[in-house]
């Protein structure tokens, strides 16, 4: 029998609807003979195609402009105007999506940032495509930009936001809390302090793949303190970010150790004595499944801000609002290895097998399309027979 498809769509809009695509397809593909995986980032990079125009903008605006996002974020948040939005966005993206599907057959697919998943909620309304369709919430927080009847099966990260979704008149019984999935070498290694002259006091600054947040600010601030032997920067994609790091190595007062984009990110939490990070719902989750404690600070406007009360509420982060209070609160947390084993603890609470339990919840869902496909060709049978 043919093994069934599935299309994982993400959007490179940030890293964390990336990263949160191959965790879910790094577990389907452990799983063997289940069933075909095919991960595509579905806004383009043509320079002049209209996916990629959004996407440049979206992010320019997230770097330059955070108080235009932020207008744009609550601004749409309302029922009509998100419903505005969100068709603009759908019937700009339809075409390709179309296109897509009909390219790569798939017997479902599985959205990570909701772009795509407007376009395939579009063209399922418009009975033109008939597909499961699953949407992947990757923040602790909802917006009208997800919200779909078309959709099949929602998947989040916590319990407040299928609370959310049911209040926007999605069925409950398509919302599942899986976690946000996160690649298996975050399951792997644990966080723990060591104290005294085997270790050595390192704070980890990032500010997700695509190097945003004030981290050359943040860096510059936390050089004044006493209690810091070393810092670890991820610059990410950022190349500017990176090279301008790198030059400041030479003025600062502490040794630097400068990364681009890497896949040893696990390790740096688990060797860090602190991460100082913004708020993406991906790395506060990489972060608490590590167990590494953390200082929010920088978020962007709207969903980053619920990432970063979620994690203070659950206790394993501090949310520093200005760069005073950032100085005054690592300096302290750094001197208080009480406190850090305390947050270190507090983010099991956070802790969800999220990759596995999307894909689980995937792997059922093909069974029972499976299921339905032979019933519907054992009634075909009969009613050959009867005629």
């Amino acid at each position: 029998m043919k093994k069934k498809k599935v299309l994982i769509l993400s959007a490179s809009i940030g890293t964390g609807h990336t990263q949160a695509a191959r965790a879910i397809e790094e577990y389907l593909r452990q799983v063997p003979g289940q069933c075909e995986v095919e991960h595509v980032d579905f806004l383009s990079n043509d320079f002049l195609s209209i996916d990629n125009l959004v996407k440049e903008t979206y992010i320019k605006i997230l770097d330059v402009f955070p108080m235009l996002y932020d207008l744009m974020y609550y601004s749409s948040q309302g029922y009509k105007k998100g419903m505005m939005v969100k068709t603009m966005v759908a019937w700009g993206l339809k075409r390709r999506m179309m296109r897509v599907i009909t390219e790569r057959k798939p017997d479902i697919i599985v959205f990570t940032h909701p772009f795509p998943a407007a376009a395939a909620a579009l063209l399922k309304r418009q009975h033109r495509i008939a597909i499961p369709l699953v949407a992947v919430i990757t923040d602790f927080a909802i917006h009208q930009f997800w919200i779909y009847q078309q959709m099949d099966l929602y998947c989040v990260a916590a319990s407040q936001i299928k609370d959310l979704l049911i209040r926007q008149h999605i069925d409950w019984q398509k919302i599942i809390v899986s976690g946000i999935p996160i690649r298996n070498t975050f399951q792997q290694e644990r966080w723990q302090l060591e104290t005294g002259c085997r270790r050595e006091r390192n704070i980890l600054i990032m500010g997700g793949g695509l190097g945003m947040g004030s981290i050359k600010q943040s860096l510059a601030l936390l050089d004044q303190l006493d209690n810091v032997d070393s810092f670890t920067v991820v610059a990410g994609y950022n190349a500017d970010l990176y090279d301008q790091v790198s030059q400041m190595r030479s003025e600062l007062r502490h040794t630097v150790y400068v990364y681009g984009y890497t896949n040893r990110i696990s390790s740096l939490m688990v060797h860090a004595t602190l991460l100082v990070t913004k708020p993406g719902a991906l790395t506060c989750t990489e972060a608490a499944t590590v167990q590494v404690p953390m200082v929010l600070y920088s978020p962007i406007p709207g969903q980053e801000e619920a990432n970063a009360t979620y994690m203070q509420k659950k206790g394993c982060a501090r949310w520093v609002k200005h760069s005073e209070e950032l100085v005054s609160t690592v300096s302290e947390l750094m001197t208080n290895p009480e406190e850090l084993r305390h947050m270190s603890q507090a983010s099991v609470a956070c802790h969800r097998y999220g990759a596995q339990i999307v894909g689980k919840q995937i792997l059922q869902m093909l069974q029972l399309e499976e299921a339905a496909d032979i019933a519907n060709m054992g009634f075909a049978e009969c009613s050959d027979t009867r005629a």
